[in-house]
């Protein structure tokens, strides 16, 4: 295991840093970094203290600042203690800069403005809340994206996923021996219902670790593996005979099934165009 102070320094909420070094970071085998995230950076104060951390912590510094100044003071800090210095989405700027002909306009944060996309996420993520687990089914055709599965299948994570990305999500489980709302079957082409699926075995410990951190007992049909077979099998079925597209998300991350899912929707709006 490789340790090592790791500094993310930018002007606005970090996000962009901490994604970026997520995705680096699992190409190396063993790194194991010490993260010192400093947000909202705008001021010379603020920089003075981060420096002083620098110092006496040094390592990897990585930023997004976009005031010259400010990014001046950072670079020339890190070049007196000796410790490398990175922004990250300079190559970015400067391709978008190249192509679109424009000087960037270097404002801090432009991209959390409470502009029509924040609050259409915001509207997206309150959608979502109330559409959880088949609540008020009636309202269905408002959704994007419905999202359909027996249970623990991901259901919810994957719709908050997507809610946070600004896609009105619901999810609707999928019970054999309880019907679904009718209104599932009348959404017109604008909302797709993709279903969720994994295997049998892995269903089975998922919905057996869930009802042992409930303290619940483990010897139900809940947790029976040729029972959530039948479930499986049932609910493929169903998919199969709607024209729903089935994801298997066995080996797949929320985030890995949710881009997958963001690909079918474009796909189905472009092909709609």
């Amino acid at each position: 295991m490789t340790e090592f102070h790791l500094h993310l320094v930018s002007d606005s909420t970090g996000e962009t840093l901490q994604s970026m070094t997520k995705a680096a970071l699992v190409q190396f085998e063993g790194a194991s970094p010490i993260e010192h995230v400093w947000t909202l950076t705008r001021t010379v104060r603020q920089l003075d203290d981060i420096l002083e951390s620098i110092v006496k912590k040094p390592g990897l510094v990585l930023y997004t600042l976009v005031n010259k100044e400010m990014r001046d003071i950072l670079e020339m800090g890190c070049q007196r203690v000796g410790v490398p210095c990175v922004s990250v989405l300079d190559p970015v700027l400067t391709a978008f800069s190249n192509f679109l002909g424009q000087e960037m306009r270097r404002l801090p944060g432009r991209q959390h403005m409470l502009d029509k996309n924040y609050f259409g996420r915001i509207e997206a993520l309150n959608f979502t809340m109330a559409h959880d687990d088949g609540q008020m089914p009636e309202d269905l055709y408002e959704a994007e994206i419905v999202l359909v599965g027996v249970s623990r299948t991901s259901k919810t994570p994957t719709s908050f996923y997507l809610a946070h990305r600004g896609y009105k999500t619901a999810n609707v489980p999928i019970v054999p021996s309880i019907p679904l709302p009718p209104a599932l079957f009348r959404l017109s082409r604008k909302t797709m219902v993709v279903g969720l699926t994994t295997s049998p075995d892995r269903l089975s410990e998922i919905r057996k670790n869930r009802l042992l951190s409930l303290n619940q007992k483990v010897d139900t049909d809940y947790v029976d593996r040729e029972r959530i077979k039948d479930e499986v099998i049932f609910a493929r079925k169903l998919c199969t005979k709607e024209g729903w597209p089935v994801i298997d998300v066995s080996r797949r991350s929320v985030e890995e099934t949710a881009a997958q899912i963001i690909t079918l929707h474009n796909r189905r709006r472009e092909e709609a165009r």
